[in-house]
C-alpha cells in the first residue's frame, strides 16, 4: 500500500475540522490532476481527462473521522467532551485522546475511569452517555487548562498506534473510516492509465460524512456525475457473527447491495458483478445498517447512478480498526476495471437494466 494511507490516518480531522486532511489532499491532487474543484463546505476533488467527450465519473472518500469536541473546562482542569459521529461510550473508557490546539499541535489526555475501589456501590456506574466522560490532560485547574491553550470547539481525536499484524497482511489504525477512501482517490489518480479512460474523472474526498453525508450532497451537486462511486470502510462482523452478508476480512471488496438509505441500482449491481467475475476480482455481498456518501449522491439533481465499493474493516467507529491488504488490492482492482470500461454506451446499458 502506498504512503498515502499511513500519512492520512495519522492526520487529525473530525467532522468540520478537516482542514489538515484537506491540505494534504490538495498538495497531492495538484500534482495528479488537471483541475482542482472545491465546494463551499470544503470537499475537494481533482479532475483528469476533462476534455474527453464522455460521461463524468466521481470517486469519493470522506475526510472526516469520528472523535469529539471540547464543550467545557471543569474547575478541576478536566475537559468536557461531545461526541462527533457515532461512538459507543463503552469503547472510550481509559482511552488516550489528543486535543488539537489552534496551531495544530496535540495536548495528550486520558479519558478518566473510576477504579473499582471507588465503585463498591453497585449503582455507581462509570458512565451512562458520552457526555459523562471527562478528559484528563494533567491540568491543575481550569485556568491552567486555558493557559495550555484549550478552547471550546477544538477537536479531540483518538491516539493512533498504527502497526502491521505479525503476518504483515493486516494493518491496525484509527480512522480507516474513511482515510482509506481518501487515500484510494489519490492512489487511483496516480495509478490510472489515462489512455484507457473513456470518461471525465474526478477523485477526492468529501467533508462531514459522519454527521449526515453533508459534503457529498454539495459536491455531487457541483460536479453532477453520471456515476458516483463512494469508497468507504464497512464494519465486518466476522469475529462476532459471521454471515453471508456481514463482511469478512480478506475475502474481497464489498458489493453493498442494501443499506437503509441506498438500495443498489440493479443494473449497476449486475455491471460490477460481471466485471469482477471477468477479471477474477474477489468480492462479497454486504448488507449494512449504516449509510455512505452514495446515499446523498444518488438523490442529487434528477438522480445519479451511485454505488459503494466497500472496504472490509473490523471495529470501525472505535479507537482502532483493522484492514487486510488483499481487500485493498480488490478494491483498487475493481475501481480501475470500472474506469477502463465505463463509456456512454455502458451508462445507457446500466440504466436499461434497472
Amino acid at each position: 500500500m502506498k504512503k498515502y494511507y499511513k500519512d492520512l490516518v495519522e492526520i487529525p480531522g473530525v467532522s468540520s475540522h478537516e482542514k489538515y486532511v484537506r491540505k494534504y489532499m490538495r498538495n497531492h491532487l495538484e500534482k495528479l490532476s488537471e483541475e482542482i474543484i472545491e465546494d463551499n463546505l470544503g470537499s475537494i476533488f481533482g479532475g483528469i481527462n476533462l476534455d474527453y467527450d464522455g460521461p463524468t465519473i466521481m470517486l469519493a472518500g470522506h475526510m472526516d473521522e469520528i472523535g469529539a469536541m471540547v464543550v467545557g473546562i471543569n474547575k478541576n482542569g478536566t475537559i468536557k467532551m461531545m461526541a462527533i459521529g457515532g461512538i459507543d461510550p463503552q469503547v472510550v473508557i481509559s482511552q488516550h485522546m489528543n486535543i488539537v490546539r489552534d496551531d495544530g499541535s496535540f495536548v495528550p489526555g486520558v479519558v478518566g475511569a473510576k477504579p473499582p475501589h471507588l465503585m463498591k456501590d453497585k449503582s455507581n456506574k462509570q458512565v451512562s452517555s458520552f457526555e459523562d466522560f471527562h478528559l484528563d490532560i494533567g491540568a491543575d485547574d481550569d485556568e491552567h487548562a486555558k493557559e495550555i491553550g484549550i478552547k471550546i470547539g477544538q477537536q479531540i481525536v483518538f491516539e493512533n498506534d498504527y502497526k502491521e499484524s505479525i503476518d504483515n497482511k493486516k494493518i491496525f489504525s484509527k480512522a480507516w473510516d474513511n482515510r482509506f477512501g481518501s487515500a484510494m482517490a489519490l492512489d487511483i489518480l496516480e495509478s490510472i492509465d489515462k489512455s484507457k479512460l473513456k470518461s471525465k474523472f474526478y477523485a477526492g474526498a468529501s467533508v462531514q460524512e459522519e454527521v449526515g453525508l453533508r459534503g457529498a450532497i454539495t459536491s455531487s451537486y457541483k460536479l453532477n456525475p453520471d456515476l458516483f462511486i463512494a469508497v468507504d470502510c464497512s464494519p465486518c462482523s466476522d469475529t462476532f457473527d459471521k454471515t453471508e452478508v456481514g463482511g469478512t476480512l480478506g475475502d474481497g471488496f464489498l458489493v453493498r447491495f442494501y443499506d437503509p438509505r441506498t438500495l443498489m441500482h440493479q443494473g449497476l449491481k449486475k455491471f460490477i458483478e460481471d466485471l469482477a467475475n471477468k477479471h477474477n476480482i474477489n468480492y462479497q455481498y454486504y448488507s449494512s445498517k449504516g449509510g455512505t456518501d452514495a446515499a446523498a449522491a444518488q438523490l442529487s439533481r434528477g438522480g445519479t447512478l451511485a454505488c459503494t465499493i466497500g472496504m472490509p474493516a473490523r471495529y470501525i467507529h472505535s479507537t482502532t480498526s483493522i484492514i487486510h491488504k488483499d481487500d485493498y488490492k480488490a478494491v483498487k482492482a475493481i475501481i480501475l476495471a470500472i474506469l477502463e470500461t465505463i463509456d456512454k454506451e455502458t451508462i445507457k446499458e446500466i440504466k436499461a437494466n434497472v
